[in-house]
């Protein structure tokens, strides 16, 4: 315990950390956790379930916001007013990328009990410590991000988490007319390739399995004048962890040197592609920096990488967007390889350029997003059905879902029906798994396989 610690506050120092949105967060999720647990404060029992706060004894609730979408700020509002209402003398702390854009909507909320923007994250267990000892003649701690240098590097895996999430890269430079991101994380930064291959190594060496290479748009990392090709390379050649995988790439970034990496198995068969469109024009609208014609090639590229997975992002109903364009981008999409689609509807975002353009009326969106949710869904029960047969090195999950206990390299879920028991001794080890069916009874369709 935290000698600092003043009776008071510990007897209120369990804390739970509720993290949304991306993957980045759930790594700064980690560093968060990791950081209270340094200055005295104690983790509680993990993410709880919202239906049965009034069961637990946490009193500190950290909420590590998102705020990619107008909805993501809405539901951490809803989420804080539902903490209060069942623990009232709870403490809140509201940090993250909403606490940094959409301020205003927590300093105003009487269940925010603290609002640390993410300029100020890394200070969050001392000013919460001068909380509970009255320290504070405010409640908002935010600045201008623009200006923040530093990359909070020793975080990693939230506690409750098989595989561990590492942020290389932090911040954005692109300023795409649809995302508020830059605005809430600041410039692109990056992490040594030295530090990263130190913090793979240490994760080896606790027994994790895998690592995901993650950040805001790693695409642009930069250490000294090697990109992330080197990175993945050094990852590679200086590490032992079993299974690297990349988070999001846009169709530029996909060298011919990266790909030739993917013929050493360590590194996943799995792309996550950030594209947005198929279409030029409405591509330049959203200010992304390729055209249709790269998207294409990218993607018959990837395809000859043995067993990938590729999933993509795509928005549908774009300010702007014709019905010819988004007809451009169905056939081309409909015409390339690929596995998966995550489609969004267009939902304007206040303080982005695409705000303030012409709005395809939102009945629209809709038709066109279920028209790719369509196609997406057709593409991924074909390649579902691809792998009844196949042998696949299995990562097993440390907690049973509706769709999975385990992880493939190149991203499949498996559901292997596994006792609790069972489930508890296999946890985040890696086994071979033969693909025995697919379960389109759970909609777009589950893979189900056996342990060999």
């Amino acid at each position: 315990m935290d000698q600092n610690l003043t009776t008071s506050q510990s007897q209120q120092n369990d804390f739970v950390v509720h993290t949304f949105g991306c993957k980045v967060n759930t790594y700064d999720g980690g560093l968060i956790q990791k950081n209270m647990a340094t200055n005295g404060f104690k983790l509680g029992i993990g993410r709880l379930s919202l239906d049965n706060l009034d069961k637990a004894k946490t009193q500190i609730h950290i909420l590590n916001t998102c705020a990619v979408t107008a909805e993501a700020t809405k539901e951490a509002v809803k989420t804080i007013r539902k903490i209060k209402a069942q623990q009232p003398f709870s403490t809140i702390v509201v940090t993250g990328c909403a606490a940094q854009v959409d301020t205003g909507a927590f300093e105003n909320l009487p269940g925010a009990d603290l609002v640390i923007a993410n300029s100020h994250k890394g200070l969050l267990p001392d000013l919460l410590k001068k909380h509970f000892r009255g320290e504070l003649q405010q409640k908002t701690f935010k600045s201008n991000i623009f200006k923040k240098e530093e990359l909070e590097a020793d975080g990693g895996e939230e506690a409750s988490h098989t595989r561990t999430f590492l942020k290389i890269q932090d911040g954005c430079n692109s300023f795409c007319s649809f995302c508020i991101i830059p605005y809430a994380r600041g410039k692109s930064r990056s992490i040594s390739i030295a530090h990263i291959v130190e913090k793979v190594n240490q994760v080896a060496a606790e027994g994790k399995k895998e690592v995901v290479l993650t950040g805001v748009h790693i695409g642009d990392y930069e250490d000294n004048g090697k990109n992330m090709d080197d990175l993945v390379e050094a990852v590679l050649a200086k590490t032992t962890i079993s299974r690297i995988r990349l988070s999001s790439l846009e169709p530029i970034e996909i060298s011919d040197r990266l790909l030739a990496m993917y013929e050493n198995p360590r590194l996943c068969a799995h792309f996550h592609m950030s594209i947005q469109s198929a279409d030029t024009e409405t591509l330049h609208q959203m200010k992304r920096k390729y055209s249709e014609n790269e998207v294409e090639v990218a993607l018959h590229k990837i395809s000859k990488v043995k067993d990938v997975f590729v999933g993509m992002d795509v928005i549908a109903g774009f300010p702007s967007e014709t019905e010819e364009q988004f007809e451009n981008t169905y056939k081309r999409l409909s015409e390339t390889p690929w596995t998966r689609l995550h489609v969004f509807p267009y939902s304007e975002r206040s303080g982005t350029r695409a705000a303030i353009m012409d709005q395809v009326p939102h009945h629209v969106r809709k038709e066109r997003a279920a028209r790719l949710r369509e196609l997406s869904l057709h593409r991924f029960q074909a390649e579902a059905l691809k792998q009844v047969g196949n042998i696949h090195q299995t990562l097993i999950l440390n907690k049973a879902s509706r769709k999975a206990e385990g992880l493939t390299r190149n991203y499949w879920p498996v559901r292997l029906n596994l006792s609790e028991e069972k489930l508890k001794e296999l946890s985040g080890r890696e086994v071979q798994v033969k693909i025995t069916g697919v379960n389109f009874e759970t909609g777009e369709g589950q893979l189900e396989g056996v342990i060999l």
